[in-house]
């Protein structure tokens, strides 16, 4: 049996530091725009950027937590955590989910009172060049964050992303409604409607976080076509006579885990197995970034696998 009995390499630690950094670069423009925001919302009395200022606290919030889970989730293996502390980053993108749907509510609640309650808007013209400077600052961010993200395959960081940019939009939806007002006062329950349409849209972006949040935990398999490269590299490094089968992967944050059983002949030595084993690691570990392959080792003769799509992993 072979396995991820090796302490992650010191290069995965370093893989972390930039994420870490966009952790603290979230954290600092969730401050700044928390500030504008709430600055616009007093120079307006606009029930849609005072959805927008709500939202900007539940940020910093999210922030927050993905710093603390990342600074989790870069620990090395330990005794207590043979397989690393990856999955931290599941319980940032979970709570993050629950914090967008609450701004959601919260935004639908104040959309509605405000339909109950209407009142006059004031300095639109200055409000609405400070929400734009909190929404630039946030698409930048965004931007940035999500590009990071990718290319450390990081769950907490596209999240984080993805919260900015539901933020820029919410920014968009209640800016463009306020500029309509401006010129034409006597639409001021766009005012209201635009946030409660706002409110309504930001839900989905909590509910697919959760979703991915619950797929990392019950520990969903690989993507098909990262199963399917897999099982050609395997194929690729096989001698004649050998096969493999029973195939199985999961994620656990931005680690990949790959197991499966390989069959050779009865007379191959324990040195040729051993080696044959090193060549697929390795095979699959270039392709496949921070990724663990188990592979158990078994004589050709004694297994009797029911097809041949079994015996070569598809099954």
């Amino acid at each position: 049996m072979r396995g991820p009995g090796r302490r992650p390499r010191r290069t995965d630690r370093i893989e972390m530091k930039p994420v870490l950094r966009m952790a603290l670069l979230s954290i600092a423009t969730s401050v700044a725009t928390l500030g504008l925001k709430f600055g616009a919302w007093l120079l307006t009395g606009s029930v849609g950027l005072l959805s927008d200022a709500l939202e900007a606290f539940v940020n910093l919030a999210a922030g927050l937590i993905a710093f603390g889970a990342l600074t989790v989730a870069e620990q090395p293996a330990d005794d207590r955590h043979s397989y690393g502390h990856d999955k931290a980053e599941y319980f940032s993108s979970g709570v993050e989910g629950v914090l967008i749907l609450v701004a959601a509510a919260s935004i639908v609640y104040t959309a509605a009172d405000r339909f109950l309650h209407p009142a006059a808007l004031e300095n639109l013209g200055p409000g609405l060049l400070v929400g734009l400077l909190a929404a630039a600052m946030n698409f930048t961010t965004s931007r940035i964050m999500a590009k990071v993200g990718r290319e450390h395959d990081s769950i907490t960081i596209e999240a984080d992303a993805r919260h900015l940019m539901t933020d820029v939009w919410t920014s968009a939806g209640v800016l463009g409604g306020l500029a309509v007002v401006m010129f034409v006062p006597q639409w001021h329950m766009l005012d209201p409607l635009i946030a409660l349409a706002v409110g309504v849209h930001i839900v989905f972006t909590g509910i697919e976080l959760l979703r991915r949040t619950i797929d990392g935990l019950m520990d969903t398999a690989l993507p098909p076509d990262e199963i399917a490269q897999t099982g050609r590299l395997i194929e690729a490094e096989l001698p004649a006579g050998a096969s493999f089968h029973d195939l199985r992967t999961r994620k656990a944050g931005p680690r990949r885990f790959i197991e499966f059983h390989l069959l050779v002949p009865g007379r191959t030595s324990v040195h040729d197995s051993h080696a044959l084993c090193d060549r697929i690691e390795r095979a699959i570990e270039v392709r496949l970034s921070r990724t663990s392959v188990t592979i158990h080792v078994e004589p050709a003769e004694t297994e009797t696998p029911a097809t041949d799509d079994v015996a070569r992993g598809n099954g």
